[in-house]
């Protein structure tokens, strides 16, 4: 299970399914992050500096130049998703691809956030008509990969974006289908080097979507 006790318990609320599993990374899988929230920083006063594959470090003031604190972009993330419905919207073309998969597969959001902000990212994507169900966790995402598979040895595809929560899977569920996918393709040059054996990278969801397919036995 996983280390997250809040995760457990999220998990366990979920029905019992045998479909192949679809588990997918929020934040620049599903909905845009790296597109909007240079744009929420600058509406409060900072910018946000590419110069490597982080946050803390590379988030401004405006005025000063100087880097942000690490509570005061840790602040700056919670407002952000708290007003995360002005500001996020689908990753082109993941809407299409979650409905071709709806029905075959059980789809499983699984996202790396503050539990607090389950509810307003739940009605979120209800809004947006991505009703699948929601798991957040604050821990390793390879424990609860392997938990929300449960006893049923069916196969598992797992898209994100960022290496650490891949390995994390890898090294959890090894047999689970493993997808590297980024809504901007551009930060790739950013990324710091990872041992990516066993890991799929795909650069839009059209490309993703037959490989899913396939890895799920659909």
């Amino acid at each position: 299970m996983s280390d997250d006790p809040e995760t457990r318990r999220q998990i366990a609320a979920l029905a019992a399914d045998d479909r192949p599993l679809l588990v997918l990374d929020v934040d620049d899988v599903v909905l845009e992050f790296i597109r909007p929230f240079p744009r929420f920083l600058e509406s409060m006063g900072y910018r946000l500096k590419l110069d490597s594959f982080r946050l803390h470090g590379n988030v401004v003031a405006v005025d000063s130049g100087r880097p942000a604190e690490p509570a005061t972009v840790t602040e700056l993330m919670d407002a952000f998703f708290s007003s995360q419905a002005d500001w996020q919207m689908p990753t082109e073309g993941a809407a299409e691809a979650l409905a071709a998969f709806d029905g075959p597969a059980e789809i499983v959001m699984l996202t790396a956030m503050p539990h607090r902000h389950h509810a307003v990212r739940r009605g979120h994507l209800e809004a947006l008509g991505l009703c699948h169900p929601l798991v957040t966790t604050e821990a390793a995402k390879g424990p609860a990969l392997k938990a929300l598979r449960g006893a049923h040895p069916r196969p598992v595809a797992f898209v994100d974006d960022i290496p650490r929560n891949l390995i994390s899977a890898r090294e959890t569920v090894a047999d689970a289908h493993l997808f590297h996918l980024m809504a901007d393709n551009s930060l790739r040059a950013l990324l710091p080097p990872f041992e990516a054996a066993g890991i799929t990278t795909v650069e839009s969801w059209p490309e993703a979507q037959p490989k899913i397919a396939r890895a799920l036995g659909l």
